[in-house]
């Protein structure tokens, strides 16, 4: 199996294109933060940065509500990439290919506080979203 599942701010406003064949990707980095201390007693923090690809309607809503900071939850897939530097020189990425994503700041950032890219029945949607008494999820198919 292979998931990840990510907390934590966009470092930058989305970037969405459109590949040849008409599918809308999304991309943005997420930071997440770690503190330990050391064993001297010294606090540190690390920062870990996470690249993540969102397709389709899911990309394009995450496009329309997210911008540099917000707080995010992000589940996927781990996919690998390789590509060319600025010099020339071969080197691997790890990205994650987003099937979910929550938007963790006030209600009033969006239409609603999660999307994902599943299609549940119309009557387990709408049951859902009085259930939860929100607005309705919003659901977004992968395509590929």
């Amino acid at each position: 199996m292979n998931k990840i599942l990510v907390i934590g701010n966009l470092g930058s406003d989305p970037e969405m294109r459109y590949t040849p064949n008409g599918n809308a990707v999304t991309s943005f980095s997420v930071a997440t933060n770690r503190r330990y201390r050391t064993s001297d007693g010294e606090t540190r923090e690390e920062t870990e940065w996470f690249r993540v690809n969102a397709w389709n309607r899911l990309g394009e809503t995450c496009n329309q509500y997210l911008q540099r900071g917000s707080k995010v939850y992000v589940e996927g897939t781990l996919t690998s990439g390789a590509y060319l530097s600025n010099d020339g020189d071969p080197r691997a990425s790890l990205d994650i290919r987003a099937t979910e994503v929550r938007f963790l700041d006030s209600r009033n950032s969006g239409p609603s506080n999660s999307m994902n890219e599943t299609y549940p029945s119309q009557s387990q949607s709408q049951s859902q979203s009085q259930e939860s008494g929100q607005g309705s999820q919003v659901t977004a198919q992968d395509g590929e």
